[in-house]
Formats: structure tokens, C-alpha cells, sequence
């Protein structure tokens, strides 16, 4: 099966949507599938592993506003009729909602082609965020209707499932996201690491690892860290990744390790060499870097949606805090960090889950329901 892939990220160490096409399309090559990668030409030269033997089309992009090394991709539709002409896919998974996206759409409907789409991104709660709430909701009623025009739109929960539903969108799939157990994995923990951040082997190290913008509610990130530190004043805090409000937050909280953005093997230190993942973002659709704290075996406190929701059960492999509820957020840190075995139970039972969630299953049931829409779309074939 050929599949041309429409997004605008695709280095796994970009962002989480990055990563999770990145695993599908590795897990669909190995398959025996023919992989198409169409993204915006990027600003610096990025390479795909060559023994992937993934196709890659670029598309002319722009800088996007606040976020370093990531470009958007601009209306390609006549190109992508000349690509598609010479070398017809048999179905189309669009993972951008964005101009290259739109326009890769009407490309397709042009050509007769089957197209699915999936909904990484929660852009209209972002707006909120940014001050742009009068376009929240001109923003629902376009992102319905471009994905009520693909043939199946892929979420990656029940929650999202939901959510969506409740506002007309059509044909929603689930599509689960896998983690990979071998990169991130408790044995990866490195004391010289620690010991670079000040931290003792009796010392407490607290993590937070995604991008460092607005509707990541790190404000009460940086709460909970004041008001952990008034009983355990040895504790760190570090912060890994980057993000419009770097800087900002860099100057007004001068005890937290600011990391930048890390990766592959280097991410994995970070999260093996912490002992808690704080994860106060409320505006996930997925939330990858949950499964790989798990994975890591950190003991986790987050908002009870997502993937803390699909995959943590509350005080047996991590906290669950119910939304918005920021007192109960901060409790259950102090819970957290008061458990008489340092966590090692919920630790472990953490690592115990992450070890099931398996990018194969995730996979081997994405190419089913592709098979399957395609042959529902074509009956006679």
C-alpha cells in the first residue's frame, strides 16, 4: 500500500506529533508499506534514516511565529496534483489542518483519492491562550469542516473522541500512541548527570519536559516547586525543552535548570536521572511525554484527561488530579514526594504500563483501518 503522509513536522525530536508519525511511518515501511513524507522544506537540512526507505516531497514554508526551527507549509495544490499524477497514492493521511493541509485536500478530491486525516492538535483551545478567543470559535467551525470532508479523522482518545463529537465531527477513529520502552527506561539514569544539576543521590529532582509556551500552564509548574521547596528545600527542578516563553520564564525563576530542548538518547538521561514528572499542561490531545516519564519510571502527577487518564491509575503508577483543580495539583505533589519507599512501588508499576503500550499494536491497528476505509470506499475492488 502507498501512503502519502501530509504534515508539517516529522523529525521525531521536534514535537509529540512528530514523533507519533514518525513511529507510524517506520512501523508501516517494516510492513511492507510505501511511505510518501510531504512537509515544508525546513531551514536547516534534516535526514531521515536512508534504511527506512521513506520518500520525502518538500513544499515551499514560512518561519512559524514563535517557534524556532519549525516551518508551515504554504497552499501546494498544483504541485501536489503533479506529484500525485505521476505517482498515485492509494490513500492520503493529511496531520496538518494548516494551508498545506487545506490545500493537499483539495488536491486529493481533485484527483478522486481517498483521504484521512488526523487531529493532533487542540489549536482552538490554544487560541484562549494567546489572547485570540474571538477566533476560537471560527477556528471549531473550520477545523469541522476540514475534517468532516476527509473519509475518517484519527484522535488519539476517547476524550478527544468525545469532545469532538459533541461538536459535529464526523467519523472519528481512535488511534493510540505507542512509547519506546528501550530508549526511555529507568536504566538510563545517570548520577554524573545529576550531579551536574546540583542534585545529591538523596536529593529530590522534579521534571517537566515540553514545549515552554502559554498553554502549558507552567505557572503552577513553577508553584508547585515554591511551595515544595519549603519542605524540602534540597530539592531541583529542572525544565527540558523550548518554546516563546523561554526566556521570559528563564529570568524570573533563576532556581529552575532551564535544559533546552534535548533528544534521542540525551532526553532519555533527563528523564531516567529525575525522580518526578509534573505535567500541568491542560491543552494535550495525546500527551507523549507522559508514556515516556512512565516508561522512564518517574512517579507522575498530572491533570486526569489524555494519556494520564488512559494509562495511570491514581496513587498505583502515578497521581491524577482532577482539571483546573490547581490546590488538589499541588497536594498530590506533596503526596508524591512524601511516600515512605521514595515511590519505588509506583515507579515500578509505572514502568510495568509503559511496557505494554506497544507502537506494534498501535500500528498493526492504524494499517487494519486503512485497509479497511479504503475497501469501504471501493467496494468493487
Amino acid at each position: 500500500m502507498r501512503i502519502s503522509l501530509v504534515t508539517e513536522t516529522f523529525p521525531p525530536e521536534i514535537n509529540g506529533v512528530a514523533k507519533t508519525l514518525y513511529s507510524l511511518a517506520k512501523g508501516l515501511v517494516e510492513r511492507g508499506n510505501e511511505i510518501e513524507i510531504i512537509r515544508p522544506r525546513q531551514q536547516e537540512k534534516e535526514t531521515i534514516d536512508p534504511e527506512l526507505h521513506i520518500e520525502q516531497f518538500s513544499v515551499v514554508g514560512l518561519p512559524l511565529p514563535g517557534y524556532r526551527g519549525l516551518r508551515i507549509g504554504l497552499p501546494s495544490r498544483s504541485r501536489l496534483i503533479r506529484r500525485w499524477k505521476k505517482s498515485m497514492p492509494e490513500v492520503i493521511y493529511i496531520a496538518t489542518e494548516g494551508p498545506l493541509g487545506h490545500s493537499a485536500l483539495r488536491a486529493a478530491k481533485q484527483l478522486e483519492l481517498p483521504v484521512i486525516s488526523g487531529f493532533h492538535t487542540n489549536f482552538q483551545q490554544y487560541m484562549m491562550h494567546y489572547n485570540l478567543g474571538l477566533l476560537k470559535q471560527p477556528a471549531e467551525l473550520y477545523l469541522k469542516d476540514f475534517h468532516n470532508k476527509t473519509l475518517a479523522t484519527f484522535v488519539p482518545t476517547e476524550d478527544t473522541r468525545d469532545r469532538l463529537f459533541e461538536m459535529g465531527f464526523k467519523n472519528l477513529k481512535l488511534m493510540g500512541r505507542g512509547v519506546d520502552t528501550r530508549l526511555f527506561n529507568p536504566d538510563k539514569r545517570s548520577d554524573e548527570l545529576r550531579a551536574s544539576w546540583g542534585a545529591k543521590p538523596e536529593d529530590p529532582v522534579v521534571l517537566y519536559v515540553g514545549r515552554i509556551a502559554s498553554e502549558k500552564n507552567l505557572p503552577l509548574f513553577f508553584k508547585s516547586i515554591r511551595s515544595l521547596r519549603k519542605k524540602h528545600p534540597r530539592l531541583v527542578a529542572v525544565v527540558v525543552g523550548d518554546g516563546p516563553e523561554r526566556k521570559t520564564y528563564e529570568s524570573e525563576h533563576k532556581d529552575i535548570l532551564f535544559a533546552g530542548a534535548k533528544k534521542g538518547e540525551e532526553l532519555s538521561h533527563y528523564y531516567a536521572s529525575a525522580d518526578y514528572f509534573i505535567f500541568p499542561s491542560l491543552t494535550e490531545t495525546f500527551g507523549n511525554v507522559v508514556t515516556e516519564a512512565m516508561a522512564s519510571g518517574l512517579i507522575i502527577v498530572a491533570y486526569n484527561y489524555a494519556a494520564p487518564r488512559l494509562y495511570l491509575n491514581n496513587a498505583v503508577n502515578g497521581f491524577l488530579v482532577n482539571m483546573d483543580e490547581e490546590l488538589d495539583f499541588i497536594r498530590k505533589i506533596h503526596q508524591a514526594l512524601d511516600l515512605q519507599d521514595n515511590g519505588t512501588s509506583i515507579k515500578q508499576a509505572a514502568r510495568n504500563s509503559a511496557l505494554a503500550i506497544s507502537w506494534d499494536v498501535v500500528v498493526d491497528h492504524f494499517e487494519s483501518d486503512i485497509k479497511s476505509i479504503i475497501a469501504q470506499e471501493n467496494p468493487s475492488d
